[in-house]
């Protein structure tokens, strides 16, 4: 074997010189290629390990997909994080999309990788091929997931994505695949770029410092980074087509939201049921900045067109970090390393305004201690239910409403590194990673505010107030129901919801690799590891929001409690790799891992193991083959939840098909005909109770791979790659949705769908999750008062499809050189049911009802560089998705809609030029041609768009970037 400095031979540490060729860096942007190997050429490297083996080889290729993503690469493809960068993956979706779009969700500060539509928790995330701390606020309120946001692109050297099964080499979660970012470990020199932009509608406005350095001695290197980003948020109110309700697909015939109204619950001498009981006049309306409209639905009321305007659709983010990576030469054999980050960042999120009801109105509670949204009303002698919706100014403006979320994060590892003989290489290493996570936000005091607009309650009675009853009376205060309030009054009832978490991650690890001994056609590679791994959480929400928790002054009005979280979870395991060379032109791949948990859950121990085939039949050919196991372990929050509950809009489809409750004035329709209409009665706030369940066991998983690696010519290469991946016992809550159809179909005999009906066992079951109200003669008769959910081991779900990717390099003496570089991704199954009973369905080509399926993917680029000068183009390209209503038709407004919509583009350009040596210029435009959703005529309500098929509402923005090296 040749030798290797020990200062260049981290086993995850650099790209092979043909994946810097493979990824089509332009000269102009490769500022940093031959500064990143402390002044050594990457060449030199006879063979490094990049993810998805331990075994360190010569080849990029192998068994199973890999791509590389260099730093250049994000740069000159237009993106300002790492996250954005992955978003454009073909192998990701953008169905799990949390971030800014949804800035009142769970984890609107966090940025996840979800590979193949399985999930965020199915994609291992690796930093330095090490785990991070995870998010500390579960995603999406059920999974724990790490936050690519944390960290900083000045820090990163490249992003190395694997596809496919990999438990056999990195254990629990590498379902899907695996995501390794690689941070920078060397440096040469000093390095300043200072990046601003802004949005071509107004706000967004951000400004990027990053400073790096690094030095090399005799026995010795370090690098260090610092970078400070600060941006701007953009309001509703700065997009003219979410800015106001008429702007949407329904135009001026759309209704305004309702605003101040008091919803009749039965007819009476008074009026129709569902009008508006009382309008407090034009002068009223027009005070609290409302509009008068009357519809033969709900009457004359007061509405507002642009109450959404003031909500954030890209929140405020500011955040510093600083890095530092060193090594240090023992012997010529035997070198140290340390490496620490710190993360910083403080967030803001507008929902622009608050709202009250008695819908959801704890207070609001009948003589038999059940809650209703409806209540008799003294002054208005009818059954009732009150809406109000505070405007910002009420509020005291924007930041009034606003919900900050403050995070620091830190990890710190060092090792030691050697070479055994000159043949096998070890290394031990250890660290710790810790994060730490607040959120504040604004909301009203239920009690408080139930008394302000309705007073002391002034007896019982019935749903028609000709006698005594279950319904409380009250005499809603029509002044005050009919004025605006000041920022006083709101602050009156009004508190800050506090909720912290933190997470850790401690880890050990010892592996060795190298070559066992020789076989006619070359030596038998070796790899093997001890790890050991010990996660914490603790999450503890506001407890006032807690739905479990009895009433008082301090209950929280309208607002789901991730509960209240505590565990630790041990993991120890071994693993072996083995690359054994059959023919000189055909190799096969194994590897074997053991994982013990030692948590309360079911999960004791899982074993996995993968096998892989490269067959070279040609120099320039590789075909190849591969097939895994995994496993993953039920997610933290799954098991050690202490208990949670949270309010959905859901469709009553029982009350809908048959007509009753809810659905009685209407009479049977249809799921469809009861789902098209944005606020039918028999779609309502219904409340979710669900826990955590310590009996999950492990979720199993199988992959197969197929496909080659053609090097067609010189500069031109062609990869076309078959996955399918198989996924048992996952853990997951049966929705809603899913109940509400079964329960329907148990109780009229035939399913919605023309499916057959569930089997007995499963409808006992499914009905006795369901509570319904008990109340004859009332409008509350039938409804769902509870459904209580829990996390169990799903059935199955198995997808597959297809990967493609085609670069190719031309160089002309006269016009400079061109790069491009394409991908493709395409799904050819996707096959889920929930439960044992249930039909395995392919949900490819049929609507959304478990998740957004994604048919196909493609990103391509291309790269033009002559002398200092370099520019991309860049797109990416999703593939069509379905209307919300599923199928063709026309809208109120007489607008068309099909029942798919076309496909989504967004293109992005950059443009750099070097002056001299040390000094490179950027200016890039994102979204050039300012595409912000796939328009939908039949999504008619707020805000129009689906941001989990593809959106970009932010539109056109412009980034300039100046660097100068010394």
């Amino acid at each position: 074997m040749a030798n290797r400095n020990l200062l260049s031979r981290n086993p995850l540490s650099f790209a092979l010189a043909s994946a810097l060729l493979v990824s089509a860096v332009a000269p102009a942007f490769a500022q940093e290629a031959g500064n990143e190997v402390g002044g050594k050429n990457a060449t030199n490297l006879d063979r490094v390990s990049v993810v998805g083996s331990r075994i360190k080889r010569s080849e990029v290729e192998g068994p199973a997909p890999v791509t590389v993503i260099t730093r250049g690469d994000i740069d000159r493809e237009g993106f300002q994080t790492v996250g954005d960068m992955l978003q454009t993956l073909t192998q990701n979706t953008t169905a799990s999309f949390t971030g800014d779009l949804a800035v009142s969700g769970f984890t609107p500060n966090a940025q996840v990788v979800n590979l193949r539509n399985l999930g965020p928790g199915y994609t291992l995330t690796l930093v330095n091929g090490r785990r991070p701390a995870q998010y500390p606020q579960p995603y999406n309120r059920d999974n724990n997931v790490a936050n690519i946001n944390s960290i900083p692109s000045s820090i990163v050297e490249r992003v190395e994505v694997l596809t496919g099964g990999a438990s056999a080499i990195y254990g629990s979660d590498a379902v899907a695949g695996v995501v390794n970012i690689v941070l920078r470990e060397h440096f040469d020199g000093n390095l300043v770029r200072l990046t601003t932009g802004t949005t071509a509608e107004g706000g967004g406005d951000t400004v990027n410092l990053e400073l790096t350095g690094g030095r090399t001695g005799d026995r010795w290197s370090a690098v260090w980074a610092l970078q400070y980003s600060d941006r701007e948020p953009v309001f509703a109110s700065q997009r003219k087509w979410l800015s106001d309700v008429r702007e949407g697909p329904l135009g001026s015939t759309a209704t305004p939201g309702l605003s101040l109204i008091a919803i009749r619950g039965l007819a009476s001498a008074n009026g129709p049921v569902n009008h508006n009981a009382y309008y407090p006049g034009q002068a009223n309306c027009d005070a609290l900045g409302f509009s008068t409209v009357t519809t033969n639905a709900r009457g004359t009321y007061c509405g507002s067109y642009d109450s959404s305007a003031s909500r954030s659709i890209s929140n405020k983010r500011q955040f510093y970090s600083a890095y530092g990576y060193g090594t240090f030469d023992f012997t010529d054999t035997t070198q140290g390393w340390a490496s620490a980050n710190y993360y910083t960042t403080n967030g803001k999120a507008s929902s622009g305004t608050e709202f009250w009801a008695t819908n959801g109105d704890k207070f609001n509670i009948l003589s038999n201690g059940s809650t209703s949204a409806f209540y008799y009303d003294a002054g208005l002698r009818d059954i009732v239910q009150l809406q109000r919706v505070f405007t910002a100014d009420e509020l005291g403006g924007n930041e009034a409403a606003s919900t900050t979320y403050d995070e620091y994060t830190y990890d710190f590892a060092a090792g030691v590194r050697g070479t055994i003989a000159d043949r096998f290489d070890w290394e031990a290493s250890g660290g710790y990673g810790y994060y730490n996570y607040k959120m504040d936000r604004p909301r009203l005091l239920a009690k408080s505010v139930h008394d302000y607009f309705l007073g002391p309650q002034l007896g019982w009675s019935n749903a028609t107030g000709t006698g005594t009853g279950v319904y409380p009376i009250h005499a809603l205060n029509l002044q005050r129901w009919g004025s605006p309030i000041t920022p006083e009054i709101y602050q009156s009832f009004a508190t800050r919801v506090i909720n912290r978490s933190e997470t850790s991650v401690a880890n050990a690890s010892f592996n060795i690799s190298g070559d066992l001994f020789e076989l006619p056609a070359g030596a038998v590679g070796f790899a093997s590891v001890l790890e050991w791994n010990r996660q914490k959480m603790d999450m503890v929400s506001d407890p006032r929001t807690d739905q479990l928790r009895p009433i008082d002054g301090q209950t929280i009005y309208n607002l789901t409690s991730s509960g209240e979280t505590h565990g630790t979870r041990d993991r120890y395991a071994v693993g072996a790799e083995f690359r054994v060379p059959i023919f000189s032109s055909l190799s096969a791949n194994a590897a074997a891992r053991y994982d013990k948990y030692d948590d309360i859950s079911s999960v004791d121990a899982a074993s996995t193991y993968n096998l892989g085939l490269e067959w070279r039949p040609f120099s320039n050919l590789m075909l190849r083959g591969s097939y895994a196991t995994s496993f993953r372990a039920p997610d933290m929050q799954l098991i050690y939840a202490g208990g949670a509950a949270s309010y959905t809009t859901e469709l009553d489809e029982y009350a809908c098909r048959s007509g009753t409750g809810a659905g009685a004035a209407q009479g049977p329709r249809t799921r469809t005909q009861c789902n098209a209409p944005t606020s039918d009665p028999t779609k309502y706030s219904v409340q979710t109770q669900v826990a955590g369940n310590p009996n999950l066991t492990e979720e199993k998983g199988k992959s197969w791979g197929g496909g080659f690696v053609w090097d067609i010519t010189d500069g031109m290469s062609l990869t076309v790659d078959y996955y399918r991946i198989q996924l048992e016992d996952a853990a997951a809550q049966l929705s809603n949705d899913y109940l509400l159809r079964a329960e329907a179909a148990c109780r009229l005999g035939s399913a919605s769908d023309g499916r057959a009906v569930p089997s007995p066992s499963v409808c006992a079951n499914v009905q006795s999750l369901i509570t319904r109200v008990n109340l004859p003669g009332s409008p509350d008769d039938g409804r769902i008062q509870l459904i209580n959910n829990a996390y169990i081991n799903t059935a199955l779900q198995d997808t597959s499809g297809i990967d493609a990717s085609y670069k190719y390099a031309l160089d002309t003496d006269r016009w400079g050189r061109f790069n491009v570089d394409l991908g493709y991704s395409l799904t050819l199954t996707n096959k889920y049911k929930q439960t044992a009973d249930d039909e395995l369905i392919d949900y490819r080509d049929l609507p959304p009802e478990f998740f957004y399926s994604e048919r196909s993917r493609a990103r391509g680029s291309l790269t033009w560089t002559k002398g200092d000068w370099a520019s991309t183009v860049f797109g990416t390209r999703y593939g069509s998705a379905f209307s919300q209503a599923e199928a063709d038709g026309v809208n109120a407004a007489g607008a068309f809609y099909p029942r798919r919509l076309a496909p989504y583009f967004l293109w992005n350009l950059s443009v750099g030029k070097k002056f001299g040596e040390n000094v490179l210029a950027t200016f890039q435009v994102v979204n050039v041609f300012d595409n912000q959703y796939r328009k939908d005529n039949s999504r008619t309500a707020y805000p129009f768009f689906d941001p989990y098929i593809g959106a970009d509402p932010l539109g056109r923005r412009f980034y300039v970037s100046l660097q100068y090296k010394f």
